[in-house]
């Protein structure tokens, strides 16, 4: 597939003109597998285009219907359903799993186990892989997760999210403790992390507070409370006050021995007058002993 680039820009922003419905996500991924060539050579999203380039896909993204998650009992099975109403759920996510397909057919997301539970979530949503979501964790995230099981009821929990009306407080195991009770350092997706750039990122808050500290080593049980959403918010932030998160390793923090994957966990979500809490997962407690900090 060729594609005619009209306008000057940069390549990733180009495709997306030509692909509205395939999501940032899905597209990057087209990058990383060097599916995008420009004048014959494999293209990096940050490269520039001008009008007349061809832009050369080995592998088309898909949007629309296709992309729409499919049920998947098994991942339903995995899934604590804390909250079930006539117009969302809200579920506590294992880590692990990823809260959306990227591709037509995958399963075993968040997204798959809400529309094998509840099909009407399928068709609700901006996005078409949503299933209903109306935000997202990182795969190795757990804690609450929202649905809409409506399109009023998306529309509606969106909108408090867009207004910062929703507030969602983690428990982080850190390496130490973090020398700051808050940071509002502007974040900007560079790959597969954030960074923090004062010129180009976005706003972004995140408070925190100290629960518990080992008696012995660096350990620390952190509770903290984000008013904005952005990607990688927490683990950016609290690497940025001298607190990486326990096996966080994209962002400094050292792995845990005998304990995969990395410590947060997002356990409670408040929008309006509703409230919502996810216990610790047994994994997160094991580790909480294994750091001293039960």
């Amino acid at each position: 597939m060729k594609l005619v680039v009209e306008a000057a820009d940069r390549v990733d922003k180009a495709l997306a003109r030509f692909y509205p419905d395939a999501g940032r996500r899905q597209l990057a991924a087209l990058f990383d597998d060097g599916c995008v060539r420009v004048a014959g050579r494999v293209a990096k999203k940050g490269d520039r285009v001008v009008p007349g380039d061809e832009i050369e896909l080995s592998r088309e993204p898909v949007g629309g219907d296709a992309l729409r998650p499919a049920p998947d009992p098994e991942a339903a099975a995995q899934l604590t359903i804390l909250l079930e109403r006539s117009d969302l759920v809200a579920i506590s996510k294992p880590a692990g799993m990823p809260s959306q397909p990227l591709r037509a057919g995958e399963l075993g997301t968040v997204a798959n186990a809400i529309v094998a539970r509840y099909p009407e979530c399928v068709a609700v949503g901006t996005d078409p892989r949503d299933g209903g979501l109306v935000h997202r964790l990182d795969i190795g995230t757990s804690g609450v997760l929202v649905a809409a099981r409506t399109a009023a009821a998306y529309t509606s929990l969106r909108d408090a999210f867009h207004h910062h009306r929703v507030t969602k407080d983690y428990l982080a195991i850190t390496d130490a403790r973090p020398v700051a009770r808050e940071c509002d350092a502007p974040l900007v997706q560079r790959g597969k992390r954030v960074a923090i750039d004062h010129t180009d990122g976005l706003a972004a808050h995140t408070t925190f507070a100290v629960e518990r500290t080992a008696a012995t080593g660096p350990h620390v049980l952190v509770r903290c409370t984000a008013t904005t959403g952005r990607m990688h918010q927490v683990r950016a932030h609290l690497a940025y006050v001298g607190a990486p998160i326990t096996g966080d390793t994209l962002y400094g923090g050292e792995p845990l021995a005998g304990h995969a994957g990395f410590f947060l966990h997002a356990s409670r979500l408040a929008v309006d007058d509703l409230v919502i809490e996810a216990a610790l997962p047994l994994r997160f407690v094991d580790a909480l002993a294994a750091c001293g900090l039960r």
